[in-house]
């Protein structure tokens, strides 16, 4: 279910997923295919990690690589999740074949 909230985001983020929710900055996102399929990929990571320990895994890989980086941003983008979604989104076939926890493969992998 996709929903649109705008003022939920910060700066330059447009997209967010909350099992079973994606919010979007603007209605006209809703249109985006890629961005929506980054969204879909955070959904199936967080299916397959019971949700909970997603979020537990995504905190707390963000805060180790926060005190690696001494940059939130970066830390964001070498997150092992994100990563993923970033390598994926315009396959607009992945999730479909994507294996489970395929996560991992980027969890050593760093920019």
């Amino acid at each position: 279910m996709i929903l649109v909230f705008k003022h939920l985001f910060y700066k330059n983020y447009v997209g967010l997923s909350l099992w079973p929710f994606i919010i979007l900055k603007d209605d006209t996102l809703k249109n985006d295919i890629v961005l929506i399929n980054h969204e879909r990929i955070h959904l199936r990571q967080q299916q397959e990690l019971l949700i909970v320990f997603f979020y537990i895994f995504y905190i707390s890989e963000w805060l180790v690589r926060t005190m690696c980086y001494l940059d939130s941003y970066k830390a964001y983008q070498n997150i092992s999740f994100e990563r993923e979604a970033y390598a994926n989104e315009k396959n607009l076939e992945y999730i479909a074949a994507r294996r489970p926890l395929a996560f991992i493969k980027y969890l050593w992998r760093t920019e």
